[in-house]
């Protein structure tokens, strides 16, 4: 994920960059791995009230690209960009569980052999997994002040457009699955490296 970022680094955090301070590389890496984890505990905590998914990811995101713009940033941050966030991001939240609730009844009218249902709920996943892409990769763009409706539309352009970014994040979203599926606590720190592959997807796709 840091590749994505890849050039010269000459920002400068806590008074000197990685190098002045004789920082190698893995160390780097590696401390941007666990800042990920911890991320993803934060989004999972402020994702609680379920409406609240997109603005935690929105500050998860903004948390991560100020990592690795090594700029200073913690909780008190988050929780602010987490707060601006809110204002129209509950909204988002709450069509996501609408469409969600109307892929279920795809997945049952599937299940129970009604004509056309195989197909019905075969449109309905693709079109809830394209949707959850759309959703991450407008949270990634985020900035204070920027309208939903305007992230969303454009974050669904690049889905389409860069379709291997989108499987990116596609590929992410399956580690978490896999994660729960193992155990359900390490689905919770992983979801911050799901942020941090739509920050990387995003930068990945200005710099195309």
């Amino acid at each position: 994920m840091p590749e994505a970022h890849a050039g010269p680094r000459t920002a400068r955090r806590g008074g000197g960059s990685r190098a002045a301070r004789g920082e190698s590389p893995l160390a780097g890496r590696f401390a941007l791995f666990a800042e990920c984890l911890l991320t993803g505990v934060w989004i999972a905590v402020a994702s609680l009230p379920l409406v609240t998914y997109p603005a935690a990811f929105a500050a998860g995101s903004r948390h991560l690209g100020r990592q690795l713009a090594h700029e200073r940033g913690g909780l008190r941050e988050f929780a602010a960009d987490f707060r601006s966030a809110l204002r129209g991001g509950w909204l988002v939240g709450l069509a996501g569980w609408a469409v969600l609730a109307v892929v279920l009844v795809d997945v049952r009218a599937v299940r129970a052999g009604l004509p056309g249902g195989a197909l019905a709920g075969a449109v309905g996943v693709l079109a809830l997994i394209a949707a959850v892409v759309a959703g991450l990769r407008a949270a990634a763009s985020w900035q204070p002040g920027d309208s939903w409706r305007s992230l969303l539309a454009e974050a669904g352009r690049r889905t389409v457009l860069d379709p291997a970014g989108s499987f990116l994040i596609v590929g992410g979203l399956a580690v978490v699955v896999c994660s729960a599926w193992f155990s359900a606590p390490l689905a919770l720190p992983v979801l911050g490296a799901v942020a941090a592959a739509a920050v990387a997807v995003e930068e990945r796709y200005r710099h195309r």
